[in-house]
């Protein structure tokens, strides 16, 4: 079982992950962010990617959902949070349970 972590998302937002041991991947188009996520999902366990990255490789990220590993999580980018990540735990728990309890709405 693998235990290797990585980013995906623009360089300013991922840089800081290399100083705590995570692999980096900057990318500046979606094409080579899905194609990466293909890559890495072989041998990584966690793949955090920017939220920005996230939604235009939603389709990409749609194969591992339902799939142990690897565990893809979207992350905001330095710019901050575009909701990407929240609209994702939202569905999410309204599958699960039948209601969101995240913000109450049905």
């Amino acid at each position: 079982m693998s235990k290797k972590i990585g980013v995906i998302g623009d360089g300013d937002s991922i840089r800081g992950f290399s100083a705590i041991g995570m692999d980096i991947f900057p990318v500046t188009d979606a094409g080579s962010a899905a194609k990466k996520l293909r890559e890495w999902a072989e041998d990584y366990a966690i793949i955090y990617i920017t939220e920005n990255i996230c939604a235009e490789i939603s389709k990409e990220i749609e194969r591992y959902k339902n799939k142990a590993l690897p565990a893809v999580i979207a992350i905001p980018n330095a710019s901050g949070s575009i909701g990407y990540g929240m609209d994702n735990i939202r569905r999410i728990t309204l599958k699960a349970v039948g209601t969101d309890l995240v913000f109450n709405e049905k």
